[in-house]
Formats: structure tokens, sequence, C-alpha cells
């Protein structure tokens, strides 16, 4: 009886090990040994701090016709337009508007939309289409169920097909835009979406930030800090574990942002 009683523990401890590994490439399960302050020439990047959970909140599309989405946002807790309850404490560009959607199209810059349904034109052709929930400081939500993806096909502003997408891909979120004054210039939000990827094994993200690269081996956002007034790029590239660019459709990615001093301050 013992010898049974120690082999169900075991196997329940094994079982409950294999269970938060498979689900490390989203978010809730960080620890500060996966993710750690990188110090190049320039730049810091510092993880950010685990984040309001939202574990049950979840993203449909329900439809885009005549150019109009209609999106399906549950769970108890989240909802579009409210003030996440952390936001004074991450010290980082925070919306007035509070939570929101973001809208990616083929990986240009996001639209924020602050409602389940919105007007938005999107050209004929073939088209990858990520929406993920958002907080109000533009985090995003990083769970499987906070998140649409797919490949379609758009004729006159309407879906005409959809298809799943099974490779891994790899969509840039924030910095994004103008950041004006200490408050936003001084630690700067880096945040990206990725899908069918799980970095802890075989994958990784390169960052080129103005030139200075950092390997980001989990997917967690990051502050970057000493970044200089004016003009910013990154660059974002997935890689594979011998630091080879993955074949996979819109990688790399790139993206210019600018921060200006506030004019009122000191």
């Amino acid at each position: 009886m013992r010898t049974l009683s120690l082999s169900l523990c075991l196997f329940v401890l094994f079982f409950a090990a294999c269970n938060n590994a498979s689900n490390t490439a989203e978010e809730g399960n960080t620890t500060s040994t996966q993710a750690t302050t990188q110090t190049g020439e320039k730049y810091t990047l510092t993880p950010f701090a685990n984040s309001t959970m939202y574990q049950d909140a979840k993203l449909g599309l329900q439809s885009y016709e005549a150019g109009k989405f209609t999106f399906d946002v549950k769970g108890e807790g989240y909802e579009l337009g409210q003030q996440t309850p952390d936001a004074p404490q991450k010290m980082c560009a925070n919306s007035a508007k509070g939570q929101h959607i973001h809208l990616i199209v083929d990986n240009e810059p996001y639209s924020a939309q602050y409602v389940a349904s919105f007007d938005y034109d999107i050209a004929d052709g073939e088209h990858y289409l990520l929406a993920f929930l958002s907080r109000s400081y533009h985090e995003s939500l990083k769970t499987s169920a906070a998140s649409v993806l797919q490949k379609v096909t758009i004729a006159d502003k309407t879906i005409t097909n959809t298809e799943d997408v099974t490779v891994p891909m790899l969509f840039y979120s924030r910095p994004k835009g103008t950041y004006v004054g200490t408050a936003e210039t001084q630690k700067v939000m880096l945040d990206y979406y990725l899908k069918n990827v799980n970095p802890m094994h075989n994958y990784q993200v390169k960052a080129d930030i103005n030139g200075e690269t950092y390997i980001l081996d989990y997917w967690r956002p990051y502050y970057i800090e000493g970044l200089p007034m004016g003009t910013n790029k990154i660059t974002l590239t997935l890689i594979d574990e011998n630091g080879n660019t993955v074949n996979t459709p819109l990688n790399p990615v790139s993206r210019e942002f600018i921060l200006q001093p506030d004019p009122t301050e000191g």
C-alpha cells in the first residue's frame, strides 16, 4: 500500500510539472529566472512584473461584413473601455480610453478599438488578420483564448474565405507612435505577439533596437530604458535555436516610433 501511495504521488507531481511546462508560453507562468534584465552598451531591457490577470477572458471574431467588424468579448473581470487596475504601477504610456482590442493586419501598426463592433477598411485580397485583447497600458493578454489569428480573403470589404494559421508567427505591437514627456519616455514598453510558438522550445525573438541586439527567450513585455529623444527603430525577428531567421510570413518586422520631451517640464 505504501508503494502504491508513493507511486501515485510521484505520478501527480509529474503530471503537474508537465502541465505547467506545456503552458509556459502563456502569461501567468513566468518566473524571474525565465526572463532577466539585459543591459547592452546603450539600453537596458527589464521584464515586466506579472500584470493583472484575466485568465478567462476570451475574444472571438463573429463577422466582417460591409467593412464592419463584430467581435465577441467574454470573461469575468475584463471589459473594454475600463482601466486596468494596476495601470498606475506600470509607469508607462497608458490609454485614457481604457482596455481595448489590438487589430493587426499583415503586421502593420495596430488599430486600437475600444468597442467590440466597429468599422474598418481592408483592401481586397489575402491578409493575415490578428486581434487580441489588451490592457489599458497596451500590454497584450497572452492566452490563446484572448486572441484570434486567421488568414482571410477580403472582397468588397467582406471576408469571403478563412484559413487557420498553423505556422509559427511573430507580430509587432509596441512601441508605437509618439511618446511625450518623462512619464512616457523614461520607460518604454516592448511588447509583441506570438502564435504557434513556444519560445522555450526551439524559438527565440531577436530584438534590434537602434542597432543594438537583444535575444528574448521568454514571451513577456519588457521596459526599454535609455532610448534617445527623436526617432527610434526596432526590428523584431523570430529565430530558431541556431539563430537563423525562421522562414515564415511577415518575418522580420520593423517599426519606427518617436520620443519627445515635454516643453512644460523643468
